[in-house]
């Protein structure tokens, strides 16, 4: 009996907030690309994700062969000091990483984290330099001076992980 009046107690409490119990909703009226008031950039969808692996093999055989996603060949990108292979999701992608070469900044972090984990989150933008001005303007700090190419052959900039709430950011130009 006290269960069901907490419950309609709760119910009427969402009620007269105009709000419904544990449901989150979109808004479908929004596009998927938002930008901040007064910005001439945008932020897009979540490119990829990558992971650090310490066996590159075993990784991708993990993917494919285990969880039977679609993997790319193995690519070597002597520019950032990795190794790459991309795992196809379908909404998003995965992107295995291993070091390459001693200077690799995977290595680092592998040393740190033995068995790999995830290592940042991609996501594209409509503007890479516009993004970036802005960006540094709200003192968001980057990995480097200017954009890179990245593995999808698109400039990347990274934001420095204690600006982004812990999290190594990268933006891709869409």
């Amino acid at each position: 009996m006290a269960a069901s009046v907490l419950k309609v107690a709760r119910l009427s409490k969402c009620v007269r907030h105009t709000c419904s119990p544990m449901l989150r909703t979109i808004s479908t009226s929004t596009p998927l690309c938002q930008g901040i008031p007064g910005s001439v950039w945008k932020l897009g969808r979540l490119n990829h994700i990558a992971i650090a692996v310490p066996d590159m093999e075993k990784a991708t055989a993990l993917y494919r062969d285990v969880l039977g996603a679609q993997v790319s060949d193995k690519v070597p990108l002597p520019e950032h000091g990795v190794y790459t292979v991309f795992v196809e999701l379908g909404n998003t992608k995965l992107e295995l990483l291993h070091p390459l070469g001693e200077k690799s900044p995977i290595a680092g972090f592998l040393q740190k984290n033995k068995s790999g984990g995830m290592h940042h989150i991609c996501i594209e933008v409509d503007d890479i330099s516009a993004a970036i001005v802005d960006l540094k303007a709200r003192n968001i700090r980057t990995l480097s001076a200017e954009p890179r190419i990245g593995a999808h052959g698109k400039p990347v900039m990274f934001l420095h992980p204690k600006d982004c709430d812990g999290v190594l950011v990268e933006l891709e130009q869409a």
